[in-house]
């Protein structure tokens, strides 16, 4: 059987993705000169999502993989969406996945090009002023099936074209009074091409222009040319482009007048998009959640948002990983949140810190323990990870211990504290519980054990075999903290899709449709938890496994007296064991 690194040529390039075989292809061919460079090519009008990081490792990927270059580009061509804010969260979330782009540029530094461009259009009788209201032109559209109807305005003489363009960008023309149309063909069965907008009128001041410019060009209209300016040879995008593509490539070839127009292009290249259920992803709507005090801003650790992830405690390779297994193709799917979850988890059990936190405490006696003696115990950092060493955790006579780990009449095969049990205690000495205190509702207050010296972690006598072990904190060498349990924001699998159902059944608008499909147990905050006092100079962001818990990160709200963790994810998966019963 042929070894996987000897494989030949021809069983290699199968492992290929069709976008590095496309890539490989055309290098080959000598297109562009044999270089690579792509773009990420971002609107500044909202945080960064998951799909996004999708994209973010295709376009970067591709440019380290063979040599090349990917530059960061915002589209920046709507103003009234969009906002220095996220420009600078936009390049915080690139950085964090682990990316650096090449040069930094924005379709605004296109607009006198662009503007150019229209006129020159205009003068060869390939673009012109319609008057029309948007109404009016998306009723003229016609389907796909059925011509559309050519503009009343469609014929205008290019100079009214021309003084009528200049005038919408004076800021003589009020929004919605007139736009730019590209003349191309009412009747093809490409719906894009019949005569697309390229230009309108917005009022609003530029994040970077001001108040320069009062006619703005179409993403249509801007991305290919864009692309060319820069040099860009591979424009990979999503699916939903695809129907775009031969728009970009005619705006590509009137733009560009060189008789080498094939060989040095920007060539378009869709992929499917990243899909996530029990997520939404449009940024429409965590914008409305975010507005509407839903969600407790962008990097809220429920929102699908980089930066909420990143407060949550994913880190960025997981991320990464999570994206090269499910792959890229040329068909859409629903990816389930679990395998995220597991890439996650995989990747934290490599760097997480070992720790003991007790979230539902009870005070754990060992009775025959003498008072006032105080051990040091080793614990191990990373049992993966032999060069991250280890810690000391103090053992005393009171220990703080989960109440979920007694039960006073448990059944047989109850391998936790109960009377008459014998138990280790992780790292120090085997105990058998005595017995419990209750207060006068019945609630366990205290429970009581008696420890055997010879049995301490390490010794001869620790040899003896018992079926449950439990993690514990000393009541007198531990930190208070408050602790953050997330769980999905959505009740439902397939959010988009129900709250569109919603809102027909209804006839409500989005907000009251997400009311009712939001998970109201999707943040449990517990504020009197127990960690140990090693976490007493923990930073924020630093990885955490709460022993037989989960994986914790510190939050960015911890001070120097109040610590906070967010739990990241659980040490297995049980989400998809509750919802398949």
């Amino acid at each position: 059987m042929t070894e996987l690194n000897n494989l030949p040529l021809e069983e290699e390039k199968k492992s290929l993705n069709f976008i590095e075989q496309i890539v490989e292809d055309d290098l080959k061919n000598g297109l562009n000169d044999g270089r690579i460079q792509t773009r990420f090519p971002p609107e500044p009008n909202g945080y960064l999502h998951i799909g996004h990081a999708k994209a973010i490792c295709m376009d970067f990927g591709m440019a380290q993989k063979y040599g090349g270059v990917c530059n960061l580009r915002f589209d920046d061509t709507n103003p009234t969406k969009e906002d220095v804010e996220y420009v600078e969260a936009i390049k915080e979330d690139i950085k964090w996945l682990g990316f650096q782009w090449g040069n930094e540029y924005y379709a605004s530094d296109y607009f006198q090009q662009l503007w150019d461009f229209a006129i020159r259009l205009i003068k060869e009788g390939k673009a012109y002023i319609d008057e029309q209201s948007a109404e009016e032109i998306a009723s003229q559209k016609g389907t796909p099936t059925q011509a559309g109807t050519e503009s009343p305005y469609r014929n205008r003489p290019v100079e009214e074209s021309l003084a009528l363009f200049e005038k919408m960008n004076s800021g003589e023309i009020e929004e919605g009074k007139m736009v730019l149309r590209a003349k191309i063909d009412m009747a093809s069965s490409n719906m894009h091409f019949r005569d697309p907008i390229i230009y309108r009128v917005v009022k609003h001041p530029h994040h970077r222009t001001g108040d320069t410019w009062k006619a703005y060009p179409m993403y249509d209209f801007a991305h290919g040319q864009s692309d060319y300016f820069e040099g860009v040879t591979h424009s990979l995008c999503t699916l939903e482009f695809v129907p775009h593509r031969p728009l970009y490539d005619l705006f590509v070839d009137w733009v560009k007048e060189e008789q080498d127009l094939n060989d040095h292009r920007p060539r378009q290249y869709e992929f499917n998009k990243l899909n996530l259920n029990y997520t939404l992803m449009s940024k429409r709507n965590l914008l409305i959640l975010v507005k509407e005090g839903l969600v407790n801003g962008w990097d809220d650790p429920r929102m699908p948002t980089l930066c909420a992830f990143r407060r949550r405690g994913y880190s960025p390779e997981s991320i990464r990983k999570f994206i090269d297994k499910i792959g890229y193709t040329t068909y859409d799917a629903l990816n389930e949140f679990s395998l995220l979850e597991s890439a996650v988890r995989e990747d934290l059990n490599q760097r997480s810190t070992r720790v003991s936190a007790v979230l539902d405490p009870v005070k754990l006696i060992i009775t025959n323990y003498p008072e006032g003696q105080v051990e040091q115990m080793e614990a191990i950092n990373n049992p993966e990870d032999p060069s991250a060493g280890s810690h000391i955790i103090e053992f005393s006579r009171e220990l703080w211990m989960e109440r979920d780990d007694f039960m006073e009449d448990a059944p047989k095969k109850y391998f936790r504290m109960t009377p008459g049990q014998e138990v280790r205690l992780k790292n120090a000495y085997i105990v058998k519980c005595t017995g419990c205190e209750k207060d006068e509702n019945g609630r366990i207050t205290t429970v009581y054990a008696e420890y055997d010296p010879e049995t301490k972690t390490g010794m001869p006598g620790s040899n003896r075999k018992v079926k449950g072990t439990l993690h514990w904190l000393s009541c007198n060498h531990c930190l208070k903290a408050e602790v953050r349990l997330y769980d999905r924001l959505w009740k439902v699998e397939n959010p988009r899709d129900e709250l569109a159902a919603i809102r027909e059944a209804k006839q409500c608008d989005v907000l009251e449709a997400m009311k009712e499909i939001i998970n109201p147990d999707s943040l449990n905050v517990i504020n009197e938890c127990y960690v140990e006092k090693f976490l007493a100079e923990a930073k924020p962001y630093d990885y955490f496994q709460f022993q037989r818990i989960g994986y914790f990160n510190v939050d960015p709200d911890t001070t120097s007296d109040h610590l906070v963790f967010n739990k990241t994810v659980g040490l297995k998966d049980t989400w998809s064991k509750i919802n398949a019963k």
